[in-house]
């Protein structure tokens, strides 16, 4: 396989300071956010990466970043070995790779019908001539995504929630992409619903080859699609690994107390530890490894030196009591 999505050091930082009159009176600093802090990784061909973690690790940042709605600070996106940010037909690569977002209620216009909605893209991109063209290929869209022909006459408020996910899904897969960027496409749904729209996203992935970044908090629906999985904590990568390998012997404290606060329907008794404590204002971090103080396994130097991201055995962990054979 090839490598489709190369990601090197990408960072954002976001100025979160108060108007300049405010700080000047009340003499306070400026405030940054260092919302993504030095990414790395790669998504082959054909696969899927899944990046979960606590609300506020820098998930959906990434996603933004990738798909270019955010500017890096630093760091760089590669897509099939062009830099994004000096790609020289912008228009191209975005018909290359889409994004389906979170919330199915307020990513569709609801003034539209769902005609105008799955067609914009194919308008956009001058891709289809023709009213009925468009008609058809819009039919043929929705169609795919397990949805009725009849419905490009249908206002959004009509579907419930899984089907507006689908149109969602209809809509980003109109310019026939390679790269799909999935910000947590499932989490407003229902458990059954949950199902449906994910075997229609895996179905789609054999069909047409394609490759994901799929975006998530829950690590019962990352198992059934993910290939590689990147765990993520306060805007650093903390681990990567394939699904098999972090499912199987998670290596950091911060994944294993993840995988832990899954429920254990198979009530195997395995000694179980929930997850502990609040993820630290991004404001102000903690100096070094910035999960130590939620961590049982940390000492000085976690408190002191931040860990690197290196390889063990296959697993990319960055972790001090990994590397000094603690755990």
């Amino acid at each position: 396989m090839s490598t489709l999505v190369q990601v090197e050091g990408l960072a954002k930082v976001f100025d979160v300071s108060a108007p300049w009159l405010n700080r000047v009176v009340e003499r306070k600093p400026r405030q940054f956010v260092h919302a993504v802090d030095g990414v790395s990784f790669a998504i082959e061909k054909g696969t899927t990466l899944a990046l979960v973690g606590e609300s506020g690790c820098g998930k959906s940042t990434v996603a933004r970043l990738l798909v270019g709605l955010y500017a890096p600070t630093r760091g760089h996106v590669s897509f099939d070995g062009q830099d994004t940010a000096t790609h020289p037909d912008k228009r191209a690569l975005h018909r290359r790779m889409q994004m389906i977002f979170q919330d199915p209620y307020a990513s569709l216009n609801p003034r539209w019908k769902v005609l105008d909605i799955v067609a914009e893209p194919l308008v956009t991109h001058g891709l289809v001539q023709g009213a009925e063209a468009l008609k058809a290929r819009a039919q043929e869209l929705l169609q795919s995504v397990g949805l009725a022909a009849a419905d490009v006459e249908k206002f959004p408020h009509q579907f419930s929630g899984g089907q507006r996910q689908r149109i969602s899904i209809a809509r980003a897969l109109a310019t026939q992409p390679e790269f799909l960027v999935c910000d947590e496409p499932t989490s407003a749904l229902d458990v059954s619903v949950q199902a449906q729209v994910l075997n229609i996203m895996k179905d789609l992935q054999r069909a047409q080859g394609l490759t994901y970044l799929f975006i998530s908090h829950n690590l019962a629906v990352v198992r059934h699609v993910s290939d590689q999985v990147g765990v993520m904590y306060l805007g650093r990568l903390v681990e990567l690994a394939d699904k098999r390998d972090l499912f199987g012997n998670p290596r950091h404290p911060y994944t294993r107390m993840l995988l832990d606060a899954i429920p254990d329907i198979h009530m195997t008794g395995r000694a179980r530890t929930p997850v502990q404590g609040e993820v630290p204002n991004p404001l102000n971090p903690p100096t070094g490894c910035a999960f130590h103080p939620r961590c049982p396994h940390a000492n000085a130097r976690c408190s002191s030196e931040r860990p690197a991201l290196k390889d063990f055995k296959g697993i990319r962990v960055a972790c001090h009591a990994v590397e000094e054979g603690r755990i």
